[in-house]
């Protein structure tokens, strides 16, 4: 029987550039969507949820977590890529910074972690996840950089924006546990309702 790792992405947040990024939450929009997703039968055979403990990751976890009547497990180390030297960038300014994050994956953008450390991080968050395994599918609810370098591993593809997710969030790959290859890219989350 398989078992599939699936990653998903937090949807739509409330910006807030007085707010640290961190504590930022989903807005009614990516709430909406994340209540749509407790009905995705695909979910059904999940056995773990585990998030990030960054607050838009907890509260879409939570409400899946609830859904499901599974207890839900914070990991400190599956945050985002720490960017917090730089604050809140405006959008173009984050689009610019996030190019150079995936370009140069050794070089730290302004103070940032690098793509190479986050990668390093969430890999090893995950990999101590699987021990022991759960004997079913596994859920874990994060962000879109470090997810995005934890699909570049898992595919043994180069660290690359290429792979990045579109849309802003709200997204999921899945990763076949017996073979820890991925099944499919990136994909819309309400791609599991059907």
């Amino acid at each position: 029987m398989q078992h599939i790792l699936r990653y998903l992405s937090h949807p739509e947040v409330q910006i807030d550039p007085d707010i640290p990024v961190p504590r930022w939450s989903l807005s009614q929009q990516g709430r909406r969507r994340t209540e749509k997703l407790i009905l995705a039968t695909a979910l059904q055979s999940t056995k773990k949820i585990v998030s990030s403990a960054e607050v838009k990751a907890v509260e879409t976890a939570t409400i899946l977590a609830s859904a499901l009547q599974l207890d839900l497990e914070q990991r400190e180390e599956m945050h985002e890529n720490d960017r917090s030297s730089t604050g809140f960038l405006m959008p173009d300014d984050f689009q610019r910074a996030a190019d150079a994050f995936f370009a140069h994956p050794d070089t730290s953008f302004r103070g940032w972690e690098t793509a190479r450390e986050a990668q390093r991080r969430i890999v090893r968050e995950v990999r101590n996840l699987l021990i022991p395994e759960s004997g079913g599918d596994i859920l874990i609810v994060g962000h879109g950089a470090v997810g995005t370098l934890l699909y570049c591993h898992f595919a043994g593809e180069p660290i690359s924006r290429s792979f990045d997710q579109t849309g802003g969030g709200g997204n999921f790959f899945s990763i076949d546990l017996r073979s820890e290859r991925p099944l499919h890219h990136w994909r819309p989350m309400e791609t599991l309702l059907q």
